[in-house]
């Protein structure tokens, strides 16, 4: 039995006069994720949401039931019970949240606990548009994964593994500055990332590919990676920002609509970020 991606789908901002909302684009994205995949919002029995940078720096009530709410996935418990459908959860892990997300929603479609499980990423700029703040580096962006069982035991993931940094300090970290957010706390958020960060990332997530590749015997000729940063071809998003949380469905997307290289049949997965840590997992679609 394969854990694979049903469906996919992402949503950005694209009406400037109006601010941002991680709630409104996770939930875009979610609802174009299962209408390409033709699942009704009560076919979903569990979603996991994950993010770090969120409009008004909100961190309660947890975004996950806003955006189970904006989605439509039973709405009203007493109308319409459910059994199946209707739980969601934050899971916090900066870049790495996606595939932390892949990692529990294969523990809980393998046990039976859900038939479906729907996985959103969204990052928004505090004050509600990332392109008013040159000094802010990611995009207002949103992504979603449909995950389901497969009979196949050859498609879908294979293990989600974890990396650390070692004993370096991280490159990168977003914090609310309190000694000059001001009256305007709310709509701040400061990103702070050294020189060379960029650099040191990617040695990162190119050592765990090698660690990932070596356990597994991956074949390199055969494999082909969707990396950290989005591919080209759906790199800048609105404001001339970078994809981050939402960064391994856009590369998804992109490997499939592109011409898969001859003799590739497996996609790898490699996030890396804050901590500084880096997770990494493989991918085999349906029909390669």
């Amino acid at each position: 039995m394969g854990i694979v991606i049903t469906a996919s789908a992402t949503a950005t901002h694209t009406d400037p006069g109006t601010p941002a909302s991680a709630v409104d684009l996770a939930g875009r994205a979610a609802r174009r994720c299962l209408a390409h995949a033709r699942v009704s919002p009560s076919g979903v029995g569990v979603l996991v949401n994950v993010g770090v940078y969120r409009e008004n720096n909100t961190f309660e009530p947890a975004l996950a039931a806003l955006v189970q709410k904006e989605t439509g996935i039973n709405p009203d418990y007493l109308a319409d019970p459910q059994p199946a459908a209707g739980f969601s959860f934050d899971l916090m892990d900066g870049a790495c949240g996606v595939l932390s997300a892949v990692q529990a929603g294969q523990s809980l479609l393998a046990t039976g606990t859900t038939e479906r499980l729907l996985i959103t990423a969204a990052d928004v700029h505090p004050g509600g548009d990332a392109s008013r703040d040159p000094d802010y580096p990611y995009a207002d962006l949103a992504g979603a994964f449909l995950l389901e069982r497969d009979a196949d035991p050859d498609t879908g993931f294979g293990p989600v593994r974890h990396y650390g940094g070692g004993d370096r300090p991280t490159d990168v970290a977003g914090y609310l500055d309190l000694d000059t957010m001001g009256s305007g706390g709310r709509s701040r958020i400061t990103v702070h990332r050294t020189p060379g960060h960029e650099q040191r990332t990617g040695e990162l997530a190119a050592a765990a590919v090698a660690a990932y590749t070596g356990e597994f015997g991956l074949d390199a000729g055969r494999t082909l990676v969707i990396g950290p940063d989005a591919p080209a071809g759906v790199g800048d998003g609105p404001g001339g920002g970078r994809p981050h949380t939402a960064a391994p469905v856009l590369g998804y997307l992109h490997a499939l609509e592109s011409a898969r290289p001859e003799g590739v049949d497996t996609l790898l997965f490699v996030t890396a970020g804050a901590g500084p840590r880096a997770a990494v997992a493989s991918y085999r679609p349906q029909g390669w």
